[in-house]
């Protein structure tokens, strides 16, 4: 008889737990709390329009490549990918912006034009940044952080020097470029990652080799494509995923089995794997004693942010810009420093404009666009209609003004989503988009456990244990515990 594994929550990494396990032989089975899997990866349509609500950027597509040919499929079986040229567009001001390219000799070039002498540089930080990739990605990410003997070893030892853990990312892009633009373009992909520059770690350059050697690609059909690819091969592998299910308690029994109790029926378990928010598991599904963590140590996480998004529909085109806008035209350091250092709502945000239907007709109606817009704030903020309407005001004055035509007056769909959606859709703790910030203080070992430290069958994975927010990430994490979960129980 095989073990019955049941996993709560349907998003990337519960998808890729339940279809390893299923893909091993257990009998496993998802509830998901909302009407349709993927977690912050869901969609939805509305007067011809189709809007991905979470995840918007597909980088590390090795990732991807390997989570489906781990059971012999590959990407190509399910959606169709496309690299995107340019890769993104950098808004300094209404008329200065800077269109990243595809591809590394046109890429150089740029860097060239704007400082002098910087295309060379600009190798060398590469040339860094892809062992830093070699070894975060395919070592580091795969461990599950259980024991530091997993870290003892002379190899990995020189691997951990040469990562730049101890230096801050900030110092180690000034070893190569000084021009304030290339700087803020390096400094992006960290923004979210849950500290200012200055006290991020240098092994993130990892993530501008991801995005600028590795390139920025989008699935015709938007990110949700990826969502039902995970759900194609976990139903092919015999996971049964049943929706609007909200699990309302784990209950521990006295032969260490668990029982499940959710909306609609108790189920037993032999392992159960919580890929929901995780802090949601411990206060409200738990009793006291079977908890890893108490509320002090929740109090005391440092989280990335969390977002304001707004999905607009407009009746016309906008030809000035591209699929991934950047709005860098205020001030980066303040922005960044009113997220993570004096939390409140910004003062003058940078924020990120995605046109998809630039790549894809088929997310808009004909003649039209779609619109995601996104301002990273600080997470736990007092989150109201008023202020939604505020910030949608200001940045729709400086979108207006770069693309130089009215926008307001030609929406004919609207949707804003904050804190308050974070915390009723997903549990999230202190409305969090992202999960945890990766600081050095909550790396690795670090990090929340992926096991449950009293109750000898129940798993963690997702954004908030190992190794850490992000699709790519999540989808590890999902892998990760599923092997764990083997190793224990046959």
């Amino acid at each position: 008889m095989p073990k019955r594994v049941l996993v709560i929550g349907a998003g990337f990494a519960g998808l890729a737990a339940a279809t390893s396990l299923a893909d091993k032989g257990y009998d496993v089975t998802i509830f998901e709390k909302n009407s349709m899997p993927g977690g912050r990866a869901r969609v939805f349509h509305t007067k011809g329009f189709t809007f991905d609500m979470g995840p918007s950027w597909y980088w590390m597509p090795d990732v991807f490549d390997t989570y489906f040919a781990r059971f012999g499929k590959k990407t190509t079986d399910y959606y169709n990918l496309v690299r995107l040229d340019p890769s993104y567009t950098v808004v300094f001001g209404s008329d200065d912006a800077v269109a990243l390219p595809a591809g590394l000799d046109n890429l150089e070039a740029l860097f060239e034009q704007i400082e002098p002498g910087s295309g060379p540089r600009l190798q060398e930080f590469l040339k860094q940044a892809a062992y830093k990739y070699e070894v975060g990605m395919n070592k580091f990410v795969w461990k599950p952080s259980r024991s530091v003997t997993e870290f003892i070893s002379l190899k990995l030892l020189y691997d951990v020097a040469r990562m730049d853990v101890f230096k801050s990312f900030a110092s180690h892009a000034r070893k190569f470029f000084t021009n304030p633009r290339l700087l803020e373009i390096i400094e992006f992909p960290v923004l979210f990652l849950g500290a200012t520059p200055a006290n991020t770690p240098a092994m993130y350059s990892l993530m501008n080799y991801a995005e600028m050697a590795l390139g920025t690609w989008y699935p015709m059909g938007g990110m949700h494509e990826i969502v039902k690819a995970m759900v194609s091969l976990a139903e092919e592998k015999g996971v049964k995923i049943l929706l609007n299910q909200t699990v309302q308690k784990i209950d521990v029994l006295k032969n260490n089995a668990q029982r499940v109790v959710t909306n609609d029926g108790i189920f037993e378990a032999d392992v159960v794997i919580a890929g929901a928010d995780y802090h949601h598991v411990e206060a409200n599904l738990l009793t006291e004693e079977n908890r890893n963590y108490d509320e002090a140590y929740w109090k005391s996480r440092v989280m990335a942010p969390s977002s304001l998004l707004f999905y607009l529909g407009v009746n016309k085109r906008l030809p000035r810009l591209q699929h991934h806008n950047l709005f860098f035209d205020e001030d980066f350091k303040l922005h960044a420093q009113e997220i993570y250092e004096t939390p409140r709502w910004p003062s003058k945000p940078l924020f990120y404009a995605s046109a998809p239907s630039k790549t894809d007709p088929g997310v808009a109606p004909e003649g039209c666009e779609n619109l995601f817009l996104l301002i990273p704030v600080a997470p736990d903020l007092t989150d109201d209609d008023a202020t939604r309407e505020y910030y949608f005001e200001m940045i729709m004055d400086r979108l207006e003004a770069y693309v130089g035509e009215d926008i307001r007056n030609h929406i004919v769909f609207k949707r804003s989503y904050a804190h308050a959606d974070f915390k009723r859709d997903y549990n999230a703790f202190r409305g969090n988009a992202y999960g945890l910030a990766n600081t050095l203080k909550q790396t690795a070992l670090l990090k929340p456990s992926l096991k449950n430290k009293r109750v000898n069958n129940l798993f963690y994975t997702g954004q908030l244990t190992v190794p850490g927010p992000g699709v790519p990430p999540s989808l590890i994490s999902g892998l990760v515990v599923a092997d764990e979960v083997a190793k224990e129980f046959i």
